[in-house]
């Protein structure tokens, strides 16, 4: 199936297009339509010209659309699931497709219903002081290919509930999910305020250089980050970047080794670990180091891996080649360098890009494993004795997305976790976001926040009218 771009509420057809494929099988799930310059140009020009009329519909209207946008995705949650495992390869069931677009309706939902009033800043006998949050225009959107659908939403809902509107320029490798997506809510917005072009990286290039362009958010990698942070330079975009993790945690010696296992595993390998804000490097204290280990393997065995459309799988494949030979790299290097294989460790032997949970127990920091985003299902587990020590060593990494810390004590892992470097930080649980809480990194992990009315605060400009 050939698809098609969204521009202006139309669904505008393409002369090249790119096969998409199943990474459990590497089946062709349809046909990528390849924006030319001249089509990007159009969808920008279509929601420069919708935004203004959609930037002073009133609030409740605002609210409603966003409202109705939920609604639109519910009715096609099913459909949606069933197109992005077959893109992305996460499972149907578990924390798979289906649990994605539960999170990107109950997002958007959230979002619908916040409210940014005016603020007086100053109403005395010398004057009066307000401060009123607006618009900023066209947003450009940058999404990745881990949770295309959910932060489709992540992006979309907050820049047009804002009074913005959207051009969105989804992953190469996951981008049938989100046209689909653009092609439900396009039937309860008006034409333009939503567009989607979709394309090879050049394209999302183009788009966050684009003059008319007011505003970029993106979600993905660091490098790709600083390279979108230098094409807004010469138009002074205003920016959110939500950019790579290499999340730490840090297990205090009074737990139950048995007892985190389970918040452990799935703080580490939720979505087959393709997660920015996963737990990627685990500090474990020498006392109970064996112990946690056991638990952990233990459980990992337990889960099945498998294609996504077999609705008994808990994880699937690896969602492309790049990531499988990046993430079998570094598990290589980990094991030639003295780590030792819990489980998992080779390629699982059939088709698809299948690599198994893999744990590695004694490796130390400037291992390529516990240095670098490994993005992918394996989990370096590192020994420590000193908690101070290893809190320094933790934050000595460039990322700073999440971290956490496990206590039996929640007051004592509480003033640990304050010295953690990162955006968010988790007690005895990892990545669990939710959409008031506000969600960005700091250091390399990016720039602003998601979520909350703080992350709506992110798609206006503030005037002050003083009287």
């Amino acid at each position: 199936m050939d698809y098609s771009l969204i521009i202006g509420g139309e669904s505008v057809p393409t002369e090249h297009h790119a096969p998409i494929h199943n990474p459990a099988n590497g089946d062709i799930v349809g046909m990528m339509p390849l924006a030319s310059p001249q089509q990007l140009d159009q969808a920008v020009v279509a929601a420069a010209a919708a935004f203004k009329s959609w930037s002073q519909t009133s609030d409740q209207d605002r609210m409603a659309a966003c409202r109705a946008m939920a609604d639109a995705i519910g009715d096609h949650a099913e459909e949606l699931a069933h197109l992005l495992t077959l893109e992305q390869g996460k499972p149907m069931n578990g924390l798979g497709s289906r649990f994605e677009i539960g999170g990107a309706i109950a997002w958007t939902r959230y979002t619908a219903d916040l409210r940014l009033p005016v603020e007086v800043l100053q109403d005395d006998s010398e004057g009066r002081v307000e401060l009123h949050r607006k618009p900023i225009g066209v947003v450009g959107s940058i999404t990745p290919w881990n949770w295309p659908v959910m932060i489709a939403c992540w992006h979309i809902a907050p820049a047009i509930r804002a009074g913005n509107t959207v051009v969105i320029k989804p992953s190469p490798m996951t981008p049938l999910s989100t046209i689909r997506l653009v092609e439900i809510i396009n039937t309860v917005l008006p034409p333009g305020v939503v567009n989607v072009v979709t394309g090879d990286n050049p394209i999302g290039g183009l788009l966050s250089a684009h003059p008319t362009v007011a505003k970029m958010t993106f979600t993905g990698s660091t490098e790709t980050g600083k390279k979108i942070m230098a094409s807004a330079v010469d138009t002074l975009k205003r920016l959110t970047l939500e950019l790579g993790g290499n999340d730490a945690g840090i297990v205090l010696p009074d737990v139950d080794p048995k007892g985190i296992a389970e918040g452990l595993f799935w703080g580490a390998f939720i979505n087959n670990g393709q997660t920015c804000a996963a737990l990627k490097r685990l500090y474990v204290h020498d006392s109970i180091y064996d112990d946690v280990c056991e638990a952990l393997a233990a459980y990992a065995a337990n889960i099945p891996v498998g294609d996504g459309m077999d609705e008994t799988s808990i994880l699937g494949p690896v969602q492309n080649e790049m990531q499988f030979n990046k993430v079998r790299e570094l598990v290589e290097d980990a094991h030639a360098n003295g780590g030792r294989i819990l489980i998992g460790g080779q390629p699982m032997d059939r088709a698809g890009y299948f690599y198994p949970i893999t744990l590695v127990a004694d490796v130390t920091d400037g291992m390529r494993l516990v240095d670098e985003e490994q993005f992918g299902p394996a989990l370096p587990i590192i020994r420590y004795s000193d908690i101070d020590e290893v809190i320094e060593r933790a934050n000595r990494n460039p990322a700073g997305l999440g971290g956490s810390v496990w206590s039996s004590d929640p007051e004592q892992a509480r003033r640990y976790a304050l010295k953690l470097e990162c955006g968010s930080v988790w007690i005895n649980k990892h990545g669990a976001i939710q959409p008031n809480a506000p969600f960005g990194g700091v250091k390399n992990s990016g720039i602003g926040v998601e979520f909350g009315a703080e992350g709506l605060k992110e798609f206006t400009t503030i005037q002050t009218v003083l009287s």
